[in-house]
This record gives structure tokens, sequence and C-alpha cells, in this order.
């Protein structure tokens, strides 16, 4: 019989650029018993091409240098699909909050939450959960009760559009996505004015949470 996460040590892989904060996050984790740090990387670049066997959580931060903590969760989740991921973040706005959501964070934890809170988040992510930090959980209940659909929501959104949107809910950077439809960044653009005057709102957070409430697109994971 397979032994359980909740019963083995807790792999985990640390994704952060400021050394102190990544070195007191290996300590808590190694020095706390049920967990293991596998391995501590400074940037997204050398985590992908460091990491050869996938820990069971990834805590990423997502101010790095280079490729962001956003876009590196959606590649390691391609290459890694069982892999988890928990963020660490000093920022809560709600563009950031919910493009890593969309790109495939299981959970969102800012920097100032206490390290035995983090550790049960690093727990409750591998049960199934979704640990947010209480300022981070409102502004995403609050996203979702102001984007509201109507009794009948018809935007008349264009296939390209709605490819476009689904792109976006899967994480993809504007510069991703122009490569991924075959069409210039100054045509992303475009398409998104449009769709942001079909949608009434007015960034790509609302446009793709009024989209995936509308049922207009499916959900990315």
């Amino acid at each position: 019989m397979t032994k359980s996460i909740a019963l083995a040590r807790i792999k985990v892989a640390i994704i952060e650029d400021e050394r102190d904060i990544r070195e007191s996050l290996a300590i808590i984790i190694n020095g706390t018993e049920g967990f293991h740090c596998t391995g501590s990387f400074r940037s997204m670049e050398e985590a992908l091409e460091r990491i050869v066997t996938a820990p069971d959580v990834a805590l990423v931060d997502i101010g790095l240098p280079g490729i962001s903590g956003i876009e590196g969760i959606r590649l390691l989740k391609q290459r890694y699909p069982d892999l988890l991921f928990l963020v660490l973040s000093v920022y809560d706005d709600d563009e950031r909050i919910f493009d890593a959501l969309c790109a495939g964070a299981c959970g969102y934890l800012l920097k100032k939450t206490p390290p035995a809170r983090l550790l049960e988040g690093l727990r409750e992510v591998t049960e199934g959960g979704a640990p947010m930090s209480p300022e981070v959980a409102r502004r995403v209940i609050r996203l979702f009760r102001e984007i509201r659909p109507p009794e009948r929501a018809d935007y008349h959104l264009t296939p390209h559009e709605l490819r476009l949107l689904e792109l976006l809910a899967r994480g993809h950077s504007y510069k991703s996505a122009a490569s991924e439809l075959g069409v210039t960044a100054h045509a992303i653009s475009f398409h998104l004015r449009s769709i942001y005057d079909k949608l009434q709102v007015h960034s790509k957070s609302e446009a793709v949470a009024k989209a995936l409430s509308n049922r207009l697109i499916k959900p990315p994971y």
C-alpha cells in the first residue's frame, strides 16, 4: 500500500530570489517534522533547470527576476502536472492574485504569514485545500461577487476572443498568447479592447472572471 503524503514527509521546493527569506524558509521546513526541503532556487530559470524529480509542493514567490513566478507556475505545471503550487508573496492586488490562481496556484499566502500558518498551508495544499491569507480570500470573493452574470448573458464574443480568454485563464502572458494564436502583441491589445468593451470590464482579471462565471470558457484546471 502506497504511503500517503499525510503520513510521509511533504517534499517542498522553494523558489525565492531573496537569499535571507529563501534560507529562512528552508530552515523552517527542514526543522519541522513531516517536511523536507528538496531544493531552494533563486530564480525560476534555475528551478526549471535543476528540478529533475518533482516535489509535492513548490513554494513560489511572484516577483522573481527574469521569468515571473506566475509564468513559471504555468511552465512547471506543463512539465509536472501533479506538482502543487503555493504562492508566497508580498503582493495582494487583484491582478496578480487572479493571474496566479489561473496559472495553477492552489493557494496564495502573504509573506507576513507566521511560520506555523505557512506549514499548515503547505499541508493543506497536499490534502486538497486552497489556503489563502484573509486579505487575499476577501479580494477573491469580492472579485467574483462584483462580476455576476445577468439573467441572460449574450456578449457576442468571437471564437478568436474566446480563445484568447481561455489562454489568459490558463495563465498565459500577452506575449505567449500572441505566440499561441499566431498574431502580434498589437493584435492582442486590439482584441482585449474589444473584449473589455463587450464584457463591460476594465482589466484582464475582470474579463477572465466574468467569462468563467458566465461559463463562456472552461475553467483552466
